[in-house]
């Protein structure tokens, strides 16, 4: 179900103007999905794929609790429409395992206790792991040594580096000393 509203007038451009079919590969499997131009990619994750990891928390990409990985990059799923994802692979907190097995992020924040309301914790869980694809690939931060180039190997991830990098995830429960840590625990 779409979040827009339904206007019964056609619009000028005929009956179908307002809809495009999309093709999304969603964990893995390829979702083929008529939406509204106006369904954002977090709506249709949770109301047409019932795929309720990724939350709708300020809708306003402020708080990272919608963060999904979107063609391997970490990204707000509130300001993303649906129809301009059209080809893309997205990934979120439901597909971060395999076989069975809980992604090394997901056993960390068990292991470290990284999470207290878990509301926050999917998008926190997909942000780290695009924090982990960053780094490996030399993307700097704002911490960063502005003396080291840019993609030349992969940067360090120091309690610094993570707070930083996962600044744009706010947990509302205070669980962060024990997010780093976890995050942290998977880098070595």
């Amino acid at each position: 179900m779409d979040t827009a509203a339904t206007d019964t007038t056609a619009p000028a451009g005929g009956p179908d103007a307002t809809r495009s079919t999309v093709t999304l590969q969603v964990n893995g499997e390829p979702r083929r999905l008529e939406v509204d131009h106006r369904a954002t990619l977090l709506d249709v994750l949770r109301e047409r794929l019932g795929l309720t990891g990724a939350k709708k928390g300020c809708d306003h990409g402020q708080c990272g609790a919608c963060t999904v990985l979107l063609d391997g990059r970490r990204a707000n799923s509130c300001l993303l429409l649906a129809v301009a994802q059209d080809g893309s692979e997205v990934i979120t907190v439901e597909g971060l395992a395999a076989d069975g097995e809980l992604h090394p992020v997901q056993q960390a924040f068990l292991d470290r206790d990284a999470f207290q309301c878990g509301y926050c914790t999917p998008g926190q869980l997909c942000s780290a792991v695009g924090v982990f694809a960053e780094a490996a690939a030399g993307h700097p931060s704002h911490v960063t040594d502005p003396a080291r180039p840019s993609g030349q190997g992969p940067v360090e991830l120091t309690p610094a580096e993570i707070r930083e990098r996962m600044s744009g995830n706010l947990c509302r429960c205070g669980a962060y000393p024990n997010i780093v840590a976890a995050v942290e625990d998977v880098t070595r």
